[in-house]
């Protein structure tokens, strides 16, 4: 066997090894969670996946289904720093990213400026209701999560690695809010959708908020567990047919298109970007190796691209009209597109 036969051997086996972990690890997050979180299986996944991908996620849900206790809990187990900003119309970009301060040295006398670092200087950070506050702070915040530094004075300062910001809107109450733009909803890789509890999972919900005090979950993962398994999601093999299968995905919604399907230029005002594609690719490698899997399937792919395009499509007047939602498109996409078309 050559050296390079042998140290792709190593590389696969180690990969191996990393795939089980992360099997594991999952199973074992998923039990801890248990503890306070009852049910929001699906929800529990995709953010795991948004965190294996080193990426960020938007939770949009009613109030009181436990958004802020899923992020608080899975900082827990994942053994990660932890903060939590409360949005607000009068929250300033500075309290976010934090603020220069004049500190005078007792020994000469002299005064010099020492940067504070604020909240979001953490390893997973809770942006709660992030639609209460304005634009500039929006702004700020996503610049942030976009470049992982912040730039005070005219220095950089980078944030933690990893880092994660996992945010929440209420979609009910629309007075005294800034929706995000487009264009700053496209840098979540997801937008997870956050639904009522079935009748068991109520009941059972009632029980363990009411009873006594629940048990705290306990850390899985370290952070360089994490960093290992993000590395190890990206080496990760793909087949062209499933690239080119989430390629037919996106370029379908861009009605200006030749690709574009009848009931995209029907419903749509405008179709996903490239980085939709990209996320489906990551976000299907991630979804497999939570199931122990080393390959991706267009199953992976379509399981992931409603939270994934949900955000980055825009119905038009005709679809508002008619009730279609984004995920009602997304729908008709899946249904049109087959999973096993041969590359040419």
């Amino acid at each position: 066997m050559t050296t390079n036969e042998t140290s792709a051997t190593l590389a696969e086996e180690k990969d191996l090894a990393a795939l089980e972990k992360l099997k594991t690890a999952s199973a074992n997050i998923k039990r801890e969670l248990g503890k306070v979180i009852v049910g929001q299986e699906q929800v529990v996944e995709e953010a795991l996946i948004a965190i294996f991908t080193r990426s960020h996620a938007l939770l949009v849900g009613v109030p009181g289904l436990a958004k802020t206790l899923l992020v608080s809990s899975l900082a827990q187990t994942l053994h990660l720093g932890f903060k939590r900003i409360q949005f607000t119309p009068d929250l300033m970009p500075s309290d976010i990213t934090g603020t220069e301060v004049i500190q005078q040295d007792q020994s000469t006398g002299e005064r010099v400026f020492r940067f504070l670092k604020g909240p979001i200087f953490s390893n997973i950070v809770l942006a709660d209701e992030i639609n209460r506050t304005p634009p500039k702070t929006q702004a700020a915040m996503l610049e942030a999560m976009q470049e992982r530094k912040v730039t005070v004075g005219g220095t950089d300062y980078a944030l933690p690695n990893p880092f994660f910001v996992l945010a929440t809107q209420n979609p009910i109450e629309q007075e005294g809010t800034y929706p995000l733009p487009e264009a700053q909803l496209d840098r979540f890789m997801f937008m997870i959708t956050v639904d009522y509890p079935t009748t068991a999972e109520e009941l059972q919900i009632m029980k363990m908020a009411t009873g006594a005090p629940m048990a705290k979950p306990a850390a899985v993962l370290t952070e360089e567990d994490i960093l290992e398994l993000q590395a190890t999601v990206r080496r990760m093999p793909v087949a062209d047919h499933v690239y080119h299968y989430a390629e037919r995905i996106v370029r379908v919604t861009r009605i200006k298109t030749p690709e574009a399907n009848d009931y995209c230029k029907k419903f749509l005002s405008w179709g996903a970007g490239p980085r939709a594609s990209l996320n489906l690719i990551l976000a299907a490698k991630a979804r497999a190796m939570l199931r122990g899997q080393f390959h991706v399937s267009c199953d992976d792919v379509a399981a992931v691209a409603p939270p994934i395009l949900r955000h980055r499509i825009i119905p038009n007047f005709a679809a508002q009209s008619e009730g279609i939602t984004a995920d009602d498109v997304v729908k008709k996409i899946l249904e049109a597109i087959p999973k096993d078309q041969k590359v040419a």
